[in-house]
């Protein structure tokens, strides 16, 4: 199975600590996010992962080389400007070439959601895409139809939201995990360039009739470390419970 990790983050709300420490490397219980991250990877199955970079790409690197790249086929994608979710994944595309579903996963997440069991679910699914959303409060929210299917996207600060189509009256609003499974046939569907973000893609591809699905985590662990105090938040969880499993 393949797996892509988004890392090219600059990381700019945790400076002053990711002027000279990538995002990717921060440690949450003495372990880097990439190496927790990687781990949950292999032990899904993941034996092939692309992980894109831009801020101090080259701490990453030298990160993977001192780990012999964990014994598994990694390869990295440099960019030289961010070309955001979307864009990045559509860099590499290249590297899912074996026709199967591969997931997408952020860095900065610390979770213990199933991915094997959330590919499964996708594959029975049939759908283009799969992600996965908790019911909890959050800035922005994926909105969803009745039968799960992606339908618009809520911005709670900017009081707005964006429909895929027509509007749909008791949608459900759910915080997303940054964790996807997807379909390599969304490659062939990418008609943006450059930097673009994949929330907008889905958006756009659920107003052309494809099946984004939401996959429940509503009672999975899950925390992301983008702002200091959730990072030291995170740090003290794991200091009293240790690492999810």
């Amino acid at each position: 199975m393949k797996a892509m990790i988004l890392a090219a983050g600059v990381g700019s709300r945790l400076r002053p600590l990711t002027d000279s420490v990538p995002k990717a490397l921060v440690e949450v219980g003495g372990i880097p996010m990439l190496e927790i991250v990687l781990a949950r990877l292999i032990r899904a199955g993941c034996a092939n992962v692309v992980i894109n970079t831009f801020h101090l790409g080259e701490r990453i690197e030298d990160f993977l080389k001192a780990r012999s790249y964990f014994g598994i086929r990694i390869e990295l994608s440099h960019e030289t400007q961010l070309l955001n979710t979307g864009g990045g994944l559509k860099k590499v595309a290249a590297f899912f070439d074996d026709g199967q579903p591969f997931l997408l996963h952020n860095v900065d997440v610390l979770t213990d959601l199933n991915l094997a069991r959330m590919l499964e679910s996708h594959r029975r699914s049939g759908a283009l895409a799969t992600v996965a959303v908790q019911n909890r409060r959050s800035s922005r929210y994926l909105l969803f139809d009745a039968a799960g299917s992606l339908c618009g996207w809520e911005s709670v600060s900017e009081q707005r939201q964006i429909w895929a189509s027509a509007p749909v009256e008791r949608a459900e609003r759910l915080a997303f995990c940054g964790i996807h499974v997807i379909s390599p046939a969304i490659f062939g569907r990418m008609t943006e360039a450059g930097a673009f973000s994949i929330n907008q893609l889905y958006l756009r591809l659920a107003g052309e009739n494809e099946r984004i699905l939401a996959f429940r985590a509503d009672d999975c662990y899950w925390r992301d470390i983008g702002q200091p105090e959730r990072l030291e938040a995170v740090r003290l969880e794991v200091l009293r419970n240790g690492l999810p499993a």
